[in-house]
């Protein structure tokens, strides 16, 4: 029996780019059953270009049909909480995560779709993709290159142990996934410390199987409004992180780390105990970055006995995280 797909579609003041989205989904090699369209109390003209697209679209090609269903918010939930209440509306045995300013390759749905089918296991698929500047043309490297992406993340993904990776930092890009609907089911309410595609992803990866496909199968717009975009990690990103103050990069880190354990021991299906050992530690070691002293010579003690016990590796960026533990300012 072939499996049902539907595309969880966030708007929010997405009239300039919204067109060109909304025609590469519908014009997917593999059409999706349904489109739900969460609009989160967008200002400009967002919802009106849908309604004329998907008219134009419905008049040219009567001959396939796809369920568009439109939720307006009164009032904005913002970026996590308006893709839960998008992809709880969504009823395809799968979901597509969509970002209102996206181009699809033609293929995106059907290659998704056939992993899936291939290997039933599968909670979670994300890809590459590739960065194209706000008119669309290529801006050069793609999106895991731009994340950093090292040999031994992509291999624990491929090889099973995607928590591995995901406790290290994340690596997942919402606008890359498809997820089974149980997936969310498990996964809400989402916690407030944590955005939406990496908290699914983390709570797949602790009670399942997740998988990358090295490849792009979308354009992945950076034009200077993104709600959320790529953050690269060349080597001029990489110092300006040391100067920036790392009082609320660290809480932020902690708060995530302290949502993850309290709802990891009643995820569904159980995580295994090795997984419950791995966030424990992940945890103890993000209590420990944060209590480290504002005196950057005092820090050096307990920067070098994490080091040394490999969790810095384990955890989060080695050596990156360690500069930047010993010369942040507060």
């Amino acid at each position: 029996m072939a499996v049902s797909v539907s595309v969880a579609l966030c708007t929010y003041n997405g009239a300039a780019y919204l067109e060109e989205q909304l025609l590469s989904i519908l014009r997917q090699s593999l059409l999706p059953n349904e489109i739900v369209v969460s609009d989160d109390a967008s200002i400009d003209e967002t919802l009106a270009v849908l309604e004329r697209v998907v008219a134009a679209w419905r008049t040219e090609d009567s001959a396939h049909v796809v369920d568009v269903k439109v939720l307006r918010n009164a009032t904005a939930l913002g970026v996590t909480a308006n893709f839960e209440q998008a992809l709880a509306a969504c009823s395809g045995d799968l979901i597509a995560l969509c970002d209102q300013d996206d181009v699809w390759w033609p293929k995106r749905v059907e290659r998704m779709v056939a992993e899936f089918t291939r290997r039933p296991a599968l909670q979670m698929l994300h890809a590459d993709a590739r960065l194209v500047d706000d008119a669309g043309a290529p801006l050069g490297p793609i999106l895991l290159q731009t994340l950093g992406l090292s040999e031994a993340d992509r291999a624990a993904v491929h090889a099973g142990h995607a928590i591995e990776a995901y406790l290290r930092r994340n690596i997942v890009t919402g606008a890359t996934m498809m997820v089974r609907r149980e997936l969310v089911e498990r996964s809400r309410p989402f916690p407030p410390a944590w955005v939406h595609d990496e908290w699914m992803a983390m709570v797949a990866a602790a009670t399942g199987l997740v998988d990358l496909l090295d490849e792009p199968l979308t354009d992945y717009r950076q034009h200077g409004g993104n709600q959320i975009g790529v953050t690269s990690l060349d080597a001029s990103g990489k110092l300006g992180r040391l100067s920036a103050p790392r009082t609320a990069r660290n809480a932020r880190l902690l708060a995530r780390a302290a949502a993850l354990q309290e709802r990891a021991s009643g995820f569904e299906p159980a995580a295994s105990a090795s997984v419950l050992a791995l966030i424990d530690a992940k945890l103890a070691h993000e209590r420990r970055r944060s209590a480290l002293p504002e005196a950057r010579l005092l820090r050096v003690g307990p920067i070098v006995r994490g080091w040394r016990a490999g969790d810095y590796s384990r955890y989060g960026l080695g050596l990156q995280d360690v500069l930047r533990d010993l010369v942040q300012p507060v």
